[in-house]
């Protein structure tokens, strides 16, 4: 595994994400599966980077603990400074404030508005005065501003996963934790995220940790992360990492994902 990044780290206070010997499993006793083994693993302000890896190896439950959405019950998972193992719901919901959720499923209100959808995640933060102009923004900035006062059931797939990433990206958090955020885009909705998420993470520091199998936004990456068979089996940048797992097997599914 290539730790170099993680090396020229000055200081722990830099890190969005500090992980060490984390290990998960889902059930207790003879039904217990064990997903997560032994993970260590630090994430800089600022970084974007992209976790990868087959179906089943344990990315989303990673992606999840990390969003403090799962207890854990042993190891060391710090978010933004704040140890996880141990913590209470209450103070569990006030880490995820600081961070911004995109996943495959959109998880709209039909009921709302696209602004009224990302208007809500405004209010989380006692704002209350600018909630409209702040949504509208972002909505204009993924290429929504003709669609602010439509309801999800006149928008199509695409628009609707880019009004859910309006919604976590308008609070400008800290961190950004997202599951196949492009999977229901075409190529330049795709882009503008993406390219939406890199300035994010260049002009206010936030760090950006993405599941994808999509290679045409491998160019915003810091960092690609394999995890196999819940384990760590590289970390490096996205050119050695190519360029590891080409040598290793031609016929690597990872590597030709990345460089068809």
């Amino acid at each position: 595994m290539t730790l170099a990044t993680e090396a020229a780290l000055p200081n722990t206070r830099e890190l969005a994400v500090e992980i060490q010997h984390l290990s998960y499993a889902f059930g207790s006793g003879e039904l217990s599966k064990q997903v997560l083994f032994d993970i260590s693993l630090n994430l800089p302000r600022g970084q974007i980077v992209i976790l990868t890896g087959p179906s089943g190896s344990g990315k989303t439950t990673l992606l999840t603990l990390i969003g403090a959405l799962r207890t854990l019950p042993a190891g060391s998972l710090k978010v933004n400074g704040q140890e996880l193992v141990g913590l209470g719901n209450a103070a569990l919901v006030q880490v995820r404030r600081d961070i911004g959720f995109i996943f495959q499923a959109h998880n709209l209100f039909e009921s709302l508005t696209a602004s009224q959808n990302v208007e809500m995640a405004v209010e989380l933060t006692g704002q209350f005065g600018s909630k409209r102009d702040q949504a509208v923004n972002m909505l204009s900035k993924l290429g929504l501003a003709d669609r602010v006062d439509y309801k999800p059931k006149s928008l199509s797939g695409g628009q609707k996963q880019r009004v859910a990433i309006a919604r976590a990206l308008v609070n400008h958090p800290k961190l950004v934790l997202a599951d196949e955020p492009t999977a229901a885009l075409d190529k330049k909705s795709g882009r503008d995220v993406v390219n939406l998420l890199h300035q994010l993470s260049r002009e206010e520091g936030c760090t950006v940790l993405m599941v994808t199998h999509d290679n045409r936004i491998l160019d915003v990456a810091d960092r690609l992360i394999n995890l196999v068979d819940g384990r760590l089996e590289s970390d490096a940048a996205p050119n050695a990492f190519i360029q590891q797992h080409t040598l290793k097997d031609p016929a690597d599914v990872n590597a030709q994902m990345f460089i068809m």
